[in-house]
């Protein structure tokens, strides 16, 4: 049966639901005084109130009902134990909240009618404490909100508001506080989460709003909005964002303006009609359906909304949610354009030597400038994983983790064969993780536990093709298993868009007969996932596949792999940007060679090798590295030569370069003519597929650089 308040939340009519305003601006107007709070200690502890002066709280819940409100907010915004031990109230936390829940309940039922019912909802504040700051652990936040969300489901509360959020981390404990509830009382209530967003255009910690969006996605919440901080015309951008982009109800609860400060007391100054005429904006022009006050609110305040909600029908939405992964700070699409979600791969205790270094020295100032630069590269999404023999890993995950999601602003992929660490993990990452991986290896017990872990975190999950027999060796092998998986993950309530498949690259330069046909299974699995399993995403850990060549060669072949996987579905893969090439750049010749050894194109007189293409790309890298000789540049025309630097995004001999045009060109002609060709041409090449967005990028600061050098010439 459909809750009451989502019945009339999505009834056909889609009304405006409209919610109180401030109860602390509106007990304040009360002149309560400290016997009204039960004495001197308690004065400001306005959650006490519903045990020592309940009358003055209900006041304010008839006074914005009469307004007309249709949800009124139990005042319990610093219900929680953490806050009221503040007090030395933390004792009281269940009996505060339920008490609130059940005198703001018994108050809206003497207003509400069949015709326009009215309802309460359980408000839980962000509280004091930022755990991505370490202020407090997830656990002991997760615990106090838990108490809180108890309080106020028993006391009858028919939704709950998780508001005036300041950090992503802090919501993630709230929302799994009221799951844990929801599981043990056997039945759910709606959920709406409301952040602030502060003047400076982001949460307190620094997430924008795309990242807000992305990391709260995942989760079974009904209405998402923005609360506080300013007034409605600062919170314009976000929410236009939100009923572009949001597939929740959008709400719009603004105070009435930014504060001023007159004799030491915040004042708002927004009257109730400009509060009305600019939320009806968002209303009619972009269709948020849920409005109210915050901050100086009052009840002619809430008067003014609800007229709109008695006369106005918020505008149809069509919003468009792009599936991300996020840091704390933004959002970073899976679906990169003419390109592939790139995940460094060097945090990787487990394949990097400079990562391992590190970790067992404890040096995570030196493990944070190995992610930044990742970062540098063009890395989208950065792989960690702390898996050493012999070291407390769900430590190091937090150590390493807790420094990663402040210092770096990408998106991290938790990497660990053990579920634990994944936890540990993302106990401390505010952002939207990708969990890798989960298989069959060990049976669906661990399997479901990661899936497990990525529902009650909000992470996406990657998905090895290993099962209870081993890893895949061979197409049908590998799709056989990712189908599997993928019926039991969406049915498990992993949507598609959070699904990677690793097809497993196993190597293809070992000369083992068994590896020769690995290229070409991995290629053949990607197609088929691509085509028969709709929405997932593909990701390769490419490196493999070169395992044992030269460092020249394995550049060139793991690059045509990418190419190659690319071209079939592949959209991700765990690469160092750095060491991979765009297509332009390999020869006509090592591109076929590469590719006769991917699809193992041997030839043979009988049972005689007669063409090996293992061989040949051996006898071709031999004595090769991988630094590019560049001697035969300087024999080009100096134009060329320029036109080079661009594409090949290389600023090492450039300023020579320009010193010697400017003998013959002037600086503009310089920009305008060789230096824009070679952008042309990385433009042509990135249109093409040829040129991936991180070499695009390379190009670009090589042009920023050239300019700055010709500068002081153009004066």
């Amino acid at each position: 049966m459909t809750h009451p308040f989502l019945q009339r939340l999505h009834s056909p009519q889609r009304p405006v639901i409209v919610f109180d305003g401030a109860m602390g601006t509106n007990l304040q107007t009360q002149n309560l005084t400290a016997a009204d709070f039960g004495g001197a200690e308690y004065e400001g502890c306005n959650e006490y109130l519903v045990h020592t002066k309940p009358e003055a709280v209900a006041k304010v819940h008839r006074d914005f009902l009469a307004a007309g409100a249709d949800v009124i907010e139990t005042d319990t915004f610093g219900g929680t134990s953490v806050v009221l031990a503040e007090y030395d109230l933390a004792d009281k936390a269940y009996y505060l909240n339920k008490t609130a829940a059940e005198l703001a309940k018994g108050v809206a039922n003497e207003f509400s009618t069949p015709e326009k019912p009215r309802f309460v909802a359980g408000s839980m504040g962000p509280g004091t404490k930022l755990p991505t700051l370490g202020h407090i652990d997830f656990d002991t936040l997760k615990a106090a909100f838990t108490e809180q969300a108890e309080g106020l489901y028993d006391g009858g509360v028919d939704l709950f508001i998780i508001e005036t959020c300041q950090d992503v981390l802090q919501i993630k404990a709230a929302l799994n506080a009221v799951e844990a509830v929801f599981q043990n009382k056997g039945q759910r209530i709606p959920v709406m989460v409301s952040v602030t967003m502060e003047v400076q255009g982001t949460m307190l910690v620094g997430s924008d709003i795309s990242a807000v969006l992305s990391i709260l996605e995942p989760y079974p919440i009904d209405i998402l909005g923005l609360n506080c901080a300013t007034g409605p015309d600062r919170m314009a951008e976000h929410i236009k964002y939100l009923c572009e982009h949001s597939p929740f109800v959008v709400s719009c609860v603004p105070n009435a303006g930014l504060p001023e400060n007159i004799g030491g007391h915040a004042h708002y100054k927004l009257t109730p009609m400009e509060l009305r005429m600019a939320v009806m904006k968002f209303v009619e022009d972009w269709g948020v359906q849920v409005i109210g006050g915050c901050c100086g609110t009052r009840p002619e305040h809430i008067q003014a909304l609800a007229e709109i909600g008695n006369t106005l029908t918020p505008k149809e939405r069509q919003p468009e949610f792009e599936p991300s992964a996020a840091s704390i700070y933004s959002a970073q699409p899976y679906i990169q354009d003419n390109s592939f979600l790139i995940v460094g791969e060097r945090l990787n205790a487990s394949g990097s030597k400079k990562c391992r270094d590190l970790l067992n020295a404890e040096d995570w100032d030196g493990l944070v400038s190995l992610a930044k630069s990742q970062v540098k590269e063009g890395a989208h999404i950065l792989d960690v994983n702390v898996d050493y023999v012999g070291r407390n890993g769900e430590r190091d995950m937090h150590q390493l983790a807790s420094r990663l999601v402040t210092n770096v602003t990408l998106p991290l992929m938790l990497d660990s064969t053990e579920w634990q660490k994944m936890e540990a993990g993302l106990k401390v990452v505010g952002g939207k993780c990708i969990l890798n991986s989960t298989n069959y290896e060990d049976g669906e017990e661990r399997f479901f536990k990661v899936l497990e872990l990525a529902k009650k975190y909000g992470a996406g999950v990657v998905i090895g093709t290993i099962d209870e027999d081993g890893m895949a060796r061979t197409a049908d092998k590998k799709f056989a298993i990712a189908q599997r998986a993928y019926n039991q993950a969406v049915e498990f309530g992993i949507p598609p868009h959070e699904i990677f498949f690793d097809t497993l690259a196993l190597p293809i330069s070992t000369g083992i007969e068994e590896d020769r046909a690995n290229g070409k299974a991995t290629i053949e699995s990607i197609r088929r996932i691509r085509q028969e399993l709709p929405g997932c995403h593909i990701l390769l850990g490419v490196s493999n596949v070169s395992f044992g060549l030269n460092p020249a060669a394995r550049v060139v072949l793991n690059s045509m792999f990418l190419h190659e996987a690319m071209q079939v579905g592949m959209d991700a893969a765990i690469v160092s940007a750095s060491k991979i090439l765009p297509l332009a750049k390999i020869e006509p010749e090592h591109q076929e060679v590469c590719r006769k050894l991917i699809y193992d194109e041997r030839q043979f007189d009988g049972d005689i090798c007669t063409y090996d293409p293992l061989a040949e790309l051996t006898t071709l890298f031999e004595g090769k590295t991988t630094k590019r000789d560049r001697s035969g540049d300087q024999n080009l025309p100096v134009e060329e030569r320029l036109k080079r630097h661009i594409i090949d995004g290389e600023r090492i001999g450039l300023e020579a370069a320009l010193a010697k045009a400017l003998e013959q060109y002037p600086p503009l002609e310089i920009i305008n003519t060789f230096l824009l060709d070679g952008m042309k041409v990385v433009g042509d090449l990135f249109g093409s597929g040829q040129m991936q967005l991180p070499f695009v990028l390379q190009s670009a600061e090589t042009m920023k650089a050239a300019v700055a050098y010709l500068q002081p010439f153009m004066e």
